[in-house]
Protein backbone atom coordinates (compact mmCIF):
# COMPACT_ATOMS: atom_id res chain seq x y z
CA UNK A 1 0.00 0.00 0.00
CA UNK A 2 1.21 3.47 -0.83
CA UNK A 3 2.58 5.29 2.18
CA UNK A 4 0.88 8.44 3.39
CA UNK A 5 3.18 11.32 2.60
CA UNK A 6 2.73 15.04 3.22
CA UNK A 7 4.31 17.55 0.88
CA UNK A 8 5.50 20.26 3.22
CA UNK A 9 5.35 23.76 1.84
CA UNK A 10 7.04 26.36 3.96
CA UNK A 11 5.55 26.80 7.41
CA UNK A 12 2.65 24.41 7.22
CA UNK A 13 0.94 21.55 5.45
CA UNK A 14 -1.21 22.63 2.53
CA UNK A 15 -4.70 23.64 3.68
CA UNK A 16 -7.63 21.39 2.91
CA UNK A 17 -11.13 22.71 2.38
CA UNK A 18 -14.01 20.27 2.02
CA UNK A 19 -11.53 17.54 1.20
CA UNK A 20 -9.87 19.52 -1.60
CA UNK A 21 -6.44 21.11 -1.44
CA UNK A 22 -6.48 24.83 -2.05
CA UNK A 23 -3.31 24.42 -4.12
CA UNK A 24 -5.08 22.21 -6.62
CA UNK A 25 -6.23 24.23 -9.58
CA UNK A 26 -6.91 23.50 -13.18
CA UNK A 27 -4.13 21.71 -14.96
CA UNK A 28 -2.29 24.07 -17.25
CA UNK A 29 -3.03 23.77 -20.95
CA UNK A 30 0.13 25.59 -22.02
CA UNK A 31 2.30 22.55 -22.61
CA UNK A 32 3.45 22.34 -26.19
CA UNK A 33 4.08 19.21 -28.23
CA UNK A 34 7.01 19.85 -30.56
CA UNK A 35 7.30 16.39 -32.03
CA UNK A 36 6.35 12.81 -31.39
CA UNK A 37 7.92 11.67 -28.16
CA UNK A 38 8.73 15.16 -26.83
CA UNK A 39 6.65 17.67 -24.89
CA UNK A 40 7.68 21.15 -23.77
CA UNK A 41 6.32 21.65 -20.27
CA UNK A 42 7.33 25.30 -19.95
CA UNK A 43 9.24 27.68 -22.19
CA UNK A 44 8.68 30.85 -20.11
CA UNK A 45 7.44 32.84 -23.07
CA UNK A 46 4.17 33.79 -21.36
CA UNK A 47 4.36 36.28 -18.50
CA UNK A 48 2.22 38.71 -16.57
CA UNK A 49 2.73 42.47 -16.80
CA UNK A 50 5.14 42.39 -13.85
CA UNK A 51 7.22 39.62 -15.42
CA UNK A 52 5.95 36.76 -13.26
CA UNK A 53 5.53 33.55 -15.32
CA UNK A 54 1.92 33.17 -16.40
CA UNK A 55 0.08 30.22 -14.88
CA UNK A 56 2.52 29.78 -12.00
CA UNK A 57 1.64 30.03 -8.31
CA UNK A 58 3.55 30.94 -5.17
CA UNK A 59 4.30 28.49 -2.39
CA UNK A 60 3.40 31.05 0.28
CA UNK A 61 3.44 34.77 -0.50
CA UNK A 62 2.56 35.73 -4.07
CA UNK A 63 3.74 39.30 -3.48
CA UNK A 64 7.23 38.13 -2.48
CA UNK A 65 7.32 35.50 -5.24
CA UNK A 66 6.62 38.15 -7.86
CA UNK A 67 9.58 40.13 -6.56
CA UNK A 68 11.90 37.10 -6.65
CA UNK A 69 10.89 35.34 -9.88
CA UNK A 70 10.75 37.15 -13.22
CA UNK A 71 10.77 36.03 -16.83
CA UNK A 72 13.69 37.38 -18.85
CA UNK A 73 15.15 36.61 -22.26
CA UNK A 74 18.38 36.67 -24.19
CA UNK A 75 19.33 35.43 -27.65
CA UNK A 76 15.74 34.39 -28.41
CA UNK A 77 15.52 32.16 -25.31
CA UNK A 78 13.20 33.01 -22.43
CA UNK A 79 14.05 31.87 -18.91
CA UNK A 80 12.99 32.34 -15.30
CA UNK A 81 15.35 34.41 -13.18
CA UNK A 82 15.29 33.77 -9.42
CA UNK A 83 16.84 36.33 -7.08
CA UNK A 84 17.03 35.81 -3.32
CA UNK A 85 13.98 33.60 -3.29
CA UNK A 86 12.62 32.41 0.06
CA UNK A 87 10.02 30.05 -1.40
CA UNK A 88 9.33 27.93 -4.42
CA UNK A 89 6.91 28.54 -7.28
CA UNK A 90 4.87 25.80 -8.89
CA UNK A 91 2.70 24.99 -11.88
CA UNK A 92 0.16 22.27 -12.51
CA UNK A 93 1.26 20.45 -15.67
CA UNK A 94 -0.04 17.04 -16.72
CA UNK A 95 1.87 14.52 -18.82
CA UNK A 96 2.25 10.75 -18.99
CA UNK A 97 5.39 10.06 -16.92
CA UNK A 98 5.71 6.48 -18.15
CA UNK A 99 5.58 7.37 -21.85
CA UNK A 100 7.68 10.54 -21.38
CA UNK A 101 10.02 9.75 -18.48
CA UNK A 102 13.04 11.87 -19.42
CA UNK A 103 12.97 15.39 -17.98
CA UNK A 104 15.41 17.94 -19.38
CA UNK A 105 16.12 21.49 -18.27
CA UNK A 106 18.90 24.05 -18.11
CA UNK A 107 19.97 26.23 -15.19
CA UNK A 108 22.62 28.89 -14.73
CA UNK A 109 24.22 30.09 -11.53
CA UNK A 110 24.93 33.81 -11.43
CA UNK A 111 25.83 34.62 -7.83
CA UNK A 112 25.94 32.60 -4.61
CA UNK A 113 27.07 33.86 -1.19
CA UNK A 114 29.28 31.69 0.98
CA UNK A 115 27.30 29.11 2.91
CA UNK A 116 24.16 29.34 0.80
CA UNK A 117 22.65 25.91 0.18
CA UNK A 118 20.89 24.69 -1.86
CA UNK A 119 21.75 26.74 -4.90
CA UNK A 120 18.61 25.66 -6.74
CA UNK A 121 16.08 22.85 -6.92
CA UNK A 122 13.57 21.38 -9.35
CA UNK A 123 10.66 19.47 -7.80
CA UNK A 124 8.88 16.90 -9.97
CA UNK A 125 5.53 15.63 -8.68
CA UNK A 126 4.30 12.55 -10.52
CA UNK A 127 1.58 11.54 -8.08
CA UNK A 128 -0.34 12.53 -4.97
CA UNK A 129 -0.67 10.73 -1.65
CA UNK A 130 -3.81 9.53 0.10
CA UNK A 131 -4.59 13.11 1.14
CA UNK A 132 -4.25 14.28 -2.49
CA UNK A 133 -1.02 16.07 -1.63
CA UNK A 134 1.68 16.05 -4.35
CA UNK A 135 4.51 13.52 -3.92
CA UNK A 136 7.71 15.16 -5.13
CA UNK A 137 11.22 14.17 -6.12
CA UNK A 138 13.56 17.11 -5.53
CA UNK A 139 16.52 17.48 -7.90
CA UNK A 140 19.15 19.70 -6.28
CA UNK A 141 22.13 21.79 -7.21
CA UNK A 142 23.97 21.83 -3.90
CA UNK A 143 26.95 23.87 -2.80
CA UNK A 144 28.08 21.25 -0.30
CA UNK A 145 26.37 17.87 -0.70
CA UNK A 146 28.08 15.25 -2.82
CA UNK A 147 26.77 14.61 -6.31
CA UNK A 148 24.63 11.48 -6.36
CA UNK A 149 23.51 11.79 -2.74
CA UNK A 150 19.94 10.57 -2.36
CA UNK A 151 17.83 11.34 0.70
CA UNK A 152 14.42 9.79 1.21
CA UNK A 153 11.88 12.35 2.32
CA UNK A 154 9.79 12.10 5.46
CA UNK A 155 6.32 13.33 6.27
CA UNK A 156 7.30 16.95 5.79
CA UNK A 157 9.93 16.88 3.03
CA UNK A 158 10.43 15.74 -0.55
CA UNK A 159 12.86 12.99 -1.44
CA UNK A 160 16.08 14.56 -2.71
CA UNK A 161 18.65 13.70 -5.37
CA UNK A 162 21.79 15.85 -5.68
CA UNK A 163 22.50 16.28 -9.38
CA UNK A 164 25.25 18.88 -9.20
CA UNK A 165 27.57 20.06 -6.45
CA UNK A 166 29.81 23.08 -5.98
CA UNK A 167 29.65 26.76 -6.82
CA UNK A 168 30.88 26.36 -10.40
CA UNK A 169 30.37 27.06 -13.21
CA UNK A 170 29.19 30.64 -12.83
CA UNK A 171 27.48 32.41 -15.71
CA UNK A 172 27.20 29.29 -17.89
CA UNK A 173 24.10 27.31 -18.79
CA UNK A 174 24.34 23.66 -17.80
CA UNK A 175 21.83 21.05 -18.92
CA UNK A 176 20.36 18.22 -16.87
CA UNK A 177 18.70 15.00 -18.00
CA UNK A 178 16.92 12.79 -15.46
CA UNK A 179 14.63 9.79 -15.74
CA UNK A 180 11.90 11.10 -13.46
CA UNK A 181 9.80 7.96 -13.86
CA UNK A 182 12.58 5.56 -12.80
CA UNK A 183 13.67 7.87 -9.98
CA UNK A 184 10.11 8.04 -8.68
CA UNK A 185 9.69 4.27 -8.62
CA UNK A 186 13.08 3.76 -6.99
CA UNK A 187 12.57 6.34 -4.25
CA UNK A 188 8.84 6.23 -3.61
CA UNK A 189 8.47 2.47 -4.08
CA UNK A 190 5.38 2.51 -6.30
CA UNK A 191 4.18 3.41 -9.78
CA UNK A 192 3.30 7.08 -10.32
CA UNK A 193 -0.12 8.21 -11.45
CA UNK A 194 -1.13 7.98 -15.11
CA UNK A 195 -0.79 11.78 -15.30
CA UNK A 196 1.86 13.82 -13.50
CA UNK A 197 0.79 16.52 -11.04
CA UNK A 198 3.26 19.24 -11.97
CA UNK A 199 6.60 20.91 -11.28
CA UNK A 200 8.07 23.43 -8.83
CA UNK A 201 11.22 25.55 -9.01
CA UNK A 202 13.22 27.15 -6.24
CA UNK A 203 16.24 29.39 -6.11
CA UNK A 204 18.36 29.16 -2.99
CA UNK A 205 18.52 31.81 -0.25
CA UNK A 206 20.40 34.92 -1.41
CA UNK A 207 21.28 33.09 -4.64
CA UNK A 208 20.79 34.42 -8.16
CA UNK A 209 20.05 31.55 -10.55
CA UNK A 210 18.21 31.15 -13.86
CA UNK A 211 15.97 28.29 -15.00
CA UNK A 212 15.65 27.53 -18.71
CA UNK A 213 12.80 25.71 -20.51
CA UNK A 214 11.73 22.29 -19.26
CA UNK A 215 10.71 19.40 -21.53
CA UNK A 216 9.91 15.71 -21.23
CA UNK A 217 10.61 13.04 -23.81
CA UNK A 218 10.57 9.34 -24.47
CA UNK A 219 13.78 7.37 -23.79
Amino acid sequence: MRRLRLWWLGRGVLPVVAGTLLILGQVSDSVTAESAGRLVLEDFRAKDTDGFPRGWKAQRSETKARQSYTVQSEQDMAFLAAQRADQRVYKRIAWDPKALPILTWRWRLKTVPAGADPIAAVFVSLDTDLMVIPVATKYVWSATKAQGTTTEGGLFSASEIVLRTGERPVGEWVEEHVNAYDDFKRIHKHEPAAQAWGISLQGGPDVEVDFGPLAVSSP
